[in-house]
């Protein structure tokens, strides 16, 4: 049961997690999520999202609603995105305490080395 593959994309592993437990329901996981039903409905279609847009968050949101055997990890990886490191509430509010301070020259500019971060695996 809920054995993953390297080949397993968003819409398979979501049918998966639905075939696996009978009593999760995509509007229950849209409710338990917090993403809309026509969103998760179209991701579960292989409608939307497809090469990676989705935003980490909402991926988050979607491992955290799914059966504890599907990891952020693995959601992540099936919605072609690379796995994030663990969130850290201390990490990021000193990340904001800096921002802060900078200019806005310099926000610009970590903003746009955030950009490049993304973008390197």
């Amino acid at each position: 049961m809920g054995e993953s593959s390297d080949d397993e994309d968003l819409p398979r592993l979501l049918r998966r997690a639905l075939e696996d437990h009978p009593d999760l329901t995509q509007k229950g996981l849209a409710d338990r999520s917090g993403i809309p039903y026509t969103t998760l409905n179209s991701w579960v279609k292989g409608k939307r999202g497809v090469g990676g847009n989705i935003n980490s968050d909402s991926l988050r949101r979607l491992s955290d609603a799914l059966p504890e055997e599907y990891t952020p990890r693995r959601v992540f990886l099936a919605a072609g995105r690379p796995v994030p490191g663990p969130q850290s509430d201390a990490r990021e509010e000193t990340l904001v305490r800096r921002y802060r301070d900078l200019t806005e020259t310099q926000q610009q500019a970590l903003v746009d080395i955030a950009d490049i971060l993304k973008r390197v695996q």
